[in-house]
C-alpha cells in the first residue's frame, strides 16, 4: 500500500499581537540542504510576523538535535523559555539501518522532550531515501519543509496564544463571581 505525501504547505497565518520567542535548531551535516532549510524557515517566520524574536542554534548533525533543544528550553532564564522549538536536519539514508536508528531515536526524544516541558518542538529533522528527495524538500519550493516548519510553528503560537487570552479570561470571570457571591 503507497501513501503519498502531502504537496501542500499549510496555509500562512500571521502571528497573533504577542512577541514571541521561537529557537531554531538545525544541524550543518548535509550543509547545503540544512542551511536551505534555516533560510527558509527564517524567510517565512519573518513574512509571519516582524515581533517574533527568533534564536538560531547549529549543531554538528541530527544526533546532536534533541539534547540542544532540551537545553534552550530547560537552561533558558526564567520568562525567556521559548515559546516555540523547531528541529531542522537531514539524514539519508545510505545501505546499512544506521540513518533510521537515528532518524526513529530523534523523533522518540523531540516527543518526549516536547510533551515533558509542554513548549511545541516542531519536528523537521527529515529521513530521506536520496539527495533528488533532499532537494524537493529543502531547496525548491512545492514540498519545502523549511516554510512548514514555520508555519507550524505560527500556528502553535497563534493557538497558544488564543489558549492562554481564554484562560486568562476564565481566571477573571472566576475572580468577578467570587466578589459577586462576596457582596450577597
Amino acid at each position: 500500500m503507497y501513501i503519498a505525501m502531502s504537496t501542500e504547505l499549510p496555509s500562512r497565518a500571521r502571528v497573533l499581537h504577542s512577541a514571541a520567542r521561537v529557537v531554531i535548531v538545525a544541524s550543518t551535516y548535509n550543509e547545503k540542504y540544512t542551511t536551505a532549510l534555516l533560510d527558509n524557515c527564517l524567510a517565512e517566520l519573518e513574512e509571519c510576523g516582524s515581533h517574533i524574536q527568533v534564536e538560531v542554534v547549529r549543531v554538528p548533525g541530527a544526533f546532536e538535535v534533541p539534547v540542544t533543544v532540551k537545553r534552550s528550553v530547560v537552561r533558558s532564564n526564567a520568562g525567556n523559555e521559548p515559546d516555540v522549538v523547531i528541529a531542522l536536519g537531514v539524514i539519508l539514508r545510505g545501505s546499512t539501518a544506521h540513518a533510521d536508528l537515528i532518524g526513529e531515536a530523534i523523533t522518540t526524544q523531540l516527543l518526549s522532550i516536547s510533551c515533558d516541558t509542554l513548549v511545541p518542538v516542531i519536528h523537521e529533522v527529515l529521513l530521506l531515501n536520496d539527495e533528488q528527495q533532499a532537494f524537493a524538500r529543502c531547496i525548491a519550493s512545492t514540498l519545502n519543509r523549511g516554510r512548514e516548519a514555520a508555519r507550524a510553528a505560527v500556528a502553535m503560537l497563534n493557538m497558544l496564544e488564543e489558549n492562554n487570552e481564554l484562560h486568562s479570561m476564565n481566571r477573571r470571570a472566576a475572580n468577578v463571581d467570587k466578589l459577586g457571591s462576596f457582596y450577597h
